[in-house]
């Protein structure tokens, strides 16, 4: 497809960003080229001098913004509202369509310094570029909606960090998302009691990101949508046995698309206490508790919209969350095991029952569901997963073995030791074939679910 560039951010007004500038790195190698989604968005012609003149010198592309935009927001942060955040070390770079006519954002990690940066350095390690490749790929192969990595660029500064061997590698990320608004957005200008912003906002959001025009009760209807796409979002994590780790309100958007990658793991058992973040101390953010968490963040965003909307159909829009959620954790689930839904009655029964059988037996996530695609429990399974068996015995088929993922002997995983395992050989040796295979086999496996 050719390209098509926007500017929709801008009629949002100067009220919504600070303009911005790149960080003047001493170095740009290219690592990490997302040529996928770069022809999706008819950004594949781009030579690779070309790729890194605008996603690691940042030269606008012609047509798009001229400025970068760092956005400006607040957000509960382990349930502490911090009104002194913002892109500290990102910013919008570019906004254009893709060939379904979504708008879509160019937005960065590791960019340089921006009025929200407080004491940070503005800058990304090149360890957290590559984790957050890996995150993505991951993520995307196994149906969750996420944000893309378009780019990662080697910058050559040396950082220091507490959670990591220092002086270490830098690097600037370029994420390709379906908008980068916030909850932490409205939240912001519920404090400063800005409603004419606010309603400016939902507007912009309903239209350009949600693709509705506004209605009577257009924070209501803004309301239900995000209640609706974020259930979605916590149905397709526990699928995934994915835990983000820090489920802010500011790291919620209203798309319902997941971002921002720093310390997630994959869980390698289902066990709903199972943490990401090391200074996760209450185990807020846990496998198990990310449902609550999201609920809790999208409960901040009706208390936001009560600027400019009455309570009762905003409780009532929030109140849907729980149901969302229920039908759309069973269907995620019943997607990975390569089957197709029944009735909600039937999917809930199945996933109470394999609930209580994966806490039970600790069996790990990913084996099982890589030995059961395609609706059949194999007989190598203890009698304890009979319940399981018969049950998913009634659900149709979606798609059979036949691609060569499944004739693998390991099923593709991700959990923390093989993430080391990639990092190392770049460490050491600045040796990139594990990073580029296992994005590879990423690949495959996502081609075989899909």
């Amino acid at each position: 497809m050719d390209f098509t560039p926007q500017q929709a951010i801008l009629t949002l007004g100067d009220a919504f960003y600070d303009r911005v500038a790149a960080a003047d790195f001493p170095e740009t190698r290219l690592r990490f080229r997302n040529q996928r989604w770069a022809e999706a968005v008819g950004l594949g012609e781009l030579s690779d001098d070309d790729w890194i003149t605008h996603f690691g010198l940042f030269q606008p592309l012609g047509g798009s913004l001229q400025t970068p935009l760092a956005l400006r927001y607040h957000g509960h942060q382990f349930r502490v509202y911090n009104p002194e955040i913002g892109d500290g070390r990102g910013f919008l770079f570019a906004q254009l369509r893709d060939a379904q006519g979504r708008l879509l954002d160019l937005g960065t990690k590791g960019s340089g310094q921006t009025p929200w940066s407080r004491f940070g350095d503005g800058r990304l390690t090149l360890k957290g570029g590559v984790r957050e490749v890996l995150a993505t790929e991951m993520l995307e192969a196994l149906g969750v909606d996420t944000s893309k990595s378009f780019s990662l660029i080697e910058t050559g500064e040396e950082l220091h960090r507490g959670d990591e061997p220092s002086p270490t590698r830098s690097a600037v990320l370029v994420r390709l998302s379906h908008g980068h608004i916030r909850i932490g957005a409205f939240q912001r200008l519920a404090y400063f009691k800005d409603a004419e912003s606010m309603r400016a906002l939902v507007d912009y959001v309903l239209r350009n990101l949600h693709g509705e025009e506004p209605g009577p009760d257009a924070p209501a209807q803004l309301l239900r949508n995000v209640a609706a796409r974020t259930a979605t979002l916590a149905g397709q994590y526990m699928a995934a046995g994915f835990v983000h780790g820090v489920l802010n309100s500011d790291n919620i958007n209203v798309t319902g698309e997941s971002f921002d990658y720093g310390p997630w793991r994959f869980t390698p058992t289902w066990d709903p206490g199972f943490t990401a973040a090391y200074f996760d101390h209450a185990g807020l953010y846990a496998f198990g508790r990310q449902p609550e968490a999201i609920h809790w963040d999208v409960m901040q965003l009706a208390v936001s919209l009560r600027l400019i909307s009455e309570e009762e159909p905003l409780i009532e829009a929030l109140e849907s969350f729980g149901d969302l959620y229920r039908v759309a954790v069973a269907r995620a689930i019943l997607w990975r095991f390569g089957v197709c839904p029944r009735d909600d009655q039937s999917n809930a029964r199945f996933l109470q029952t394999l609930d209580a059988i994966m806490r039970e037996t600790q069996m790990p996530v990913d084996r099982l569901l890589f030995d059961s695609f395609g609706g059949i429990v194999p007989g190598i399974y203890s009698e304890a997963f009979d319940d399981v068996r018969d049950q998913l015995a009634g659900f149709t088929p979606r798609k059979d073995r036949s691609h060569p993922y499944w004739r693998r002997t390991n099923p593709c995983s991700m959990l923390i030791d093989e993430v080391e395992a990639i990092w190392a050989p770049i460490a050491e040796s600045d040796d990139w074939s594990v990073f580029e295979a296992k994005v590879a086999q990423i690949r495959e496996m996502g081609n075989a679910l899909a």
